[in-house]
């Protein structure tokens, strides 16, 4: 919840903080309290999924709760304002990341050690489901507080985490035993590197550069991209020479690992992109024509939005136990093929859609994805030796933070891309046609694509806060200056170029999906074997696996 919820709430966050969003020198402080906590989750988790592994997997998942709760106090306690108070956010919620990605990194490892096989599958199915939905959860719960204060956004995770601190503490006891090797020095440094690089350059392609839309050109980022790429090649190269490696690429050699990795980050991807857009929708365009003034919309864009919860609440868990009877391969890959059809489905809607359709699509996406996301994780962890799956855990998550993370970069840039070509002119044309001064509608339309996007995001009119910044409502009529900063105008004038962009976006969704559910067909016919919580535990070898040594894989 703590990942999504200040998504929501950075409206409320910016004024209480006395920061201008739309201001070009603050786009980044935007993106770096979005994205801050995804790169960081993406990162660290399978490093210290494997430190779970050394040194035991609930130490660090205790230790992860003490630091996430020390965070939460310092975020909700920011004594700074404007830039300064967004640098103390960004870097506190860093903090946070390190201690969620050591909870993250080591909790499906820690089940999957704690249950026998008949019941995996329903474990790692609540857990998953609980997470995702936690998701979509701190969407409605960023709202609800934000309305309250900027603050209680902070406030509700401190007496969570330290009481989740405490009892952790008090009632966690490791299963497995640690098992002592070397720290991956040269692996860990290359990777987290090449990914926060990587991952960085992605961020600030989506910002305008010189002309462009977009930063695809500017050559810092064209360095980051490369230079991320090229690091990350090395570390591959590391993994393969060293005798103890972070991130041990033998497991790749297992099917059903390697298959669900892959249909677990295409999905992440397509989830990311679902979540954003699905904002940008209601907040920018839908609620206002409906009524709602744009300061409310985040609060109701939230419960809008609930019918994809109540999907995953209901689909995950079931899944997760049908899977333990009947293997996880068609119900994962059913799952993907449902939220392939409900992409399709939100394609076919109008901008102003019937809500009683948007929300059985929403319904059908959740549903998609419950039933893919338990059986799927269960799949991946019940695939490999015991000793592995710390690192494992932290591979999975790895692959999944990474996807949101990127369906930052993908999704905003073809959403970009998509309004660059119409919205300028339609922008222009459409202030002129109320009474907007020429010269001022240029301006206006002259903002870049990326911020009309933020401003939707944020809950802004853009329009009220650009006129009104110059004095040009001023020279407009009180009828036509009511038109121009009420509920219809700007969603009117950008439905068109949203939704064409829309049609891109949810279009290379569906196609992920698509390609998602080939990868999970193609995990084998896993299936989990009978027995108690140990049948499954082959003494460890210390070599690393292969698909031949790894228990419940029939990759023939």
């Amino acid at each position: 919840m703590d990942a999504s919820i200040v998504i929501i709430s950075l409206p409320a966050i910016f004024r209480g903080i006395g920061l201008d969003p739309l201001a070009p020198g603050n786009i980044g402080y935007l993106l770096w309290m979005i994205l801050g906590y995804l790169l960081v989750s993406a990162v660290l988790v399978v490093v210290l999924g494997r430190l779970g592994d050394m040194f035991g997997r609930v130490r660090i998942y205790n230790l992860g709760f003490l630091i996430f709760a020390c965070a939460s106090v310092a975020l909700s306690l920011d004594p700074f304002r404007a830039g300064a108070g967004a640098l103390w956010l960004i870097i506190w919620r860093i903090v946070q990341a390190f201690g969620g990605s050591m909870l993250t990194a080591n909790s499906a490892a820690i089940l999957t050690d704690a249950f026998p096989t008949r019941q995996r599958g329903m474990a790692l199915g609540i857990n998953q489901i609980t997470a995702l939905a936690g998701q979509f959860l701190g969407l409605l719960a960023g709202g609800l507080l934000a309305a309250v204060d900027w603050r209680a956004v902070f406030w509700v995770s401190v007496p969570i985490s330290i009481t989740g601190t405490i009892w952790s503490y008090l009632s966690l006891r490791e299963t497995a035993s640690g098992r002592p090797g070397r720290v991956d020095w040269m692996g860990n440094l290359t990777f987290a590197v090449g990914a926060g690089i990587l991952l960085a350059g992605i961020t600030y392609g989506i910002q305008p550069y010189g002309g462009s839309a977009t930063g695809w050109a500017n050559p810092w980022v064209l360095t980051g991209l490369i230079g991320g790429a090229a690091l990350l090649l090395l570390f591959c190269y590391v993994e393969t020479r060293v005798a103890e490696p972070m991130f041990n690429l033998a497991l790749f050699k297992v099917r059903a690992f390697a298959a669900g990795n892959l249909a677990a980050l295409l999905t992440a991807i397509a989830r990311g992109g679902l979540q954003f857009m699905l904002i940008i929708w209601l907040q920018g365009i839908w609620l206002p024509l409906h009524g709602y003034d744009f300061e409310d919309t985040p609060l109701w864009a939230g419960v809008f939005m609930l019918p994809l919860t109540v999907g995953f609440l209901i689909a995950g868990p079931v899944s997760g136990f049908l899977s333990d009877r009947f293997g996880a391969r068609l119900f994962s890959t059913a799952g993907l093929l449902v939220v392939a059809a409900s992409f399709l489905g939100l394609l076919a809607l109008p901008v102003n859609f019937d809500y009683g359709l948007f929300a059985a699509l929403l319904l059908l996406n959740g549903l998609g994805q419950g039933m893919f996301s338990a059986p799927n994780t269960s799949s991946i962890m019940g695939s490999v030796r015991p000793e592995y799956r710390g690192v494992a855990s932290g591979m999975r998550s790895t692959f999944q933070n990474s996807g949101t993370a990127l369906s930052i970069g993908v999704f905003f840039s073809l959403m970009v891309s998509g309004l660059a070509s119409s919205l300028p002119g339609t922008l222009s044309s459409g202030l002129q046609a109320h009474g907007v001064p020429a010269g001022a509608a240029e301006h206006a339309a002259s903002l870049p694509p990326v911020s009309t996007l933020f401003a939707t995001f944020l809950g802004n009119n853009p329009i009220q806060h650009l006129l009104a910044s110059d004095g040009s409502l001023d020279h407009v009529s009180a009828a036509q200056r009511a038109a121009l900063t009420g509920h219809s105008f700007f969603p009117q004038l950008v439905s068109g170029p949203f939704h064409h962009g829309l049609t891109i976006v949810f279009s290379v969704a569906a196609g992920m999906a698509l390609v998602s559910a080939v990868a999970s067909a193609l995990r084998g016919s896993h299936r989990p074997a009978p027995g108690g919580p140990h049948k499954d535990r082959p003494a460890a070898t210390g070599k690393a696996p292969t698909a031949s040594q790894t228990p419940h894989n029939s990759a023939s």
